[in-house]
């Protein structure tokens, strides 16, 4: 859907462009002009359809890197390993409109010192990406498991690696609306604001009623969290939810939570590259 609505975009910005400085003006605009224009066009109308600021950045570059790498006259199979590796990379992110985001030392520190002390947890990374905080934690912590979950193939790929000496690290490659979270005592997600809803939704439906849901960035509208863990300048917020009390005596969520009930895009997983 949104995929088809960029390139909506892309095509109508091009038509208007060419049509405005080749047809009404003399002499007519080069091909330069006419790609300036294209893609002022593209991200102008990005911004009147409240479309992502990412999205708005790729409609502005989209067209210019295209026709400058025409005029560098690469081998068509460079554009093949380019498309292969950002596939393996980036996997279904146009779909879930969920870009690559990197998780700071800060907040992992941040994140560590938000664990329970007293006890060892299951801790599972939606969307673990590399791998690289799950090590940090798992190293920290040996007396706790972690669980990464992570759809995009190259990703999933470094996290094995990186963590197969660690025998309290788990790295599972699978959408994480697949994996039921009431076997974790925290759940861990860095995505985006796109399947904040839905995760709301998914956890207070299957988490334990003394489980932690940790929202690194994007809250979820529509929940207000327990408590908010922002302390160090230079790590990002953490939004910690519980359920227990959203919960009515039939487990089902309380009337709180049914504005996270509005349908988002479903499949897809966040890449957290660290």
């Amino acid at each position: 859907m949104h995929l088809f609505r960029a390139l909506a975009i892309q095509l109508v910005s091009w038509i208007v462009a060419v049509f405005a400085l080749r047809y009404t003006v003399t002499p007519p605009a080069g091909i330069g002009a006419i790609v300036v224009m294209q893609a002022g066009i593209a991200a102008a109308f990005a911004l009147t359809l409240k479309a992502p600021r990412w999205w708005v950045v790729i409609h502005l570059l989209f067209s210019p890197l295209v026709v400058g790498a025409r005029m560098l006259d690469i081998a068509p199979a460079w554009y093949l390993f380019a498309f292969l590796l950002l596939s393996a990379v980036f996997w279904s992110t146009f779909r879930s409109r969920v870009p690559l985001f990197l998780t700071n030392q800060a907040t992992a520190r941040a994140l560590l010192q938000a664990l329970p002390q007293e006890r060892a947890i299951h801790l599972v990374d939606l969307g673990c990406g590399t791998g690289e905080l799950l090590r940090r934690l798992a190293m920290s912590r040996p007396d706790c498991h972690f669980t990464g979950v992570e759809n995009a193939p190259l990703p999933w790929l470094i996290a094995r690696w990186r963590n197969r000496h660690l025998p309290n690290v788990t790295i599972r490659r699978d959408d994480l609306w697949s994996v039921p979270l009431g076997q974790f005592d925290i759940v861990y997600a860095f995505l985006s604001p796109v399947p904040m809803p839905r995760l709301g939704r998914k956890a207070a439906l299957e988490m334990k009623a003394d489980g932690q849901l940790i929202a690194n960035s994007f809250e979820i509208p529509g929940m207000a969290a327990d408590r908010v863990i922002d302390g160090d300048p230079a790590a990002r917020a953490l939004y910690v939810y519980t359920f227990a009390g959203r919960r009515g005596k039939n487990g089902r969520p309380v009337a709180e939570m049914e504005p996270v009930s509005t349908a988002v895009p479903a499949d897809g997983a966040r890449l957290i590259a660290e």
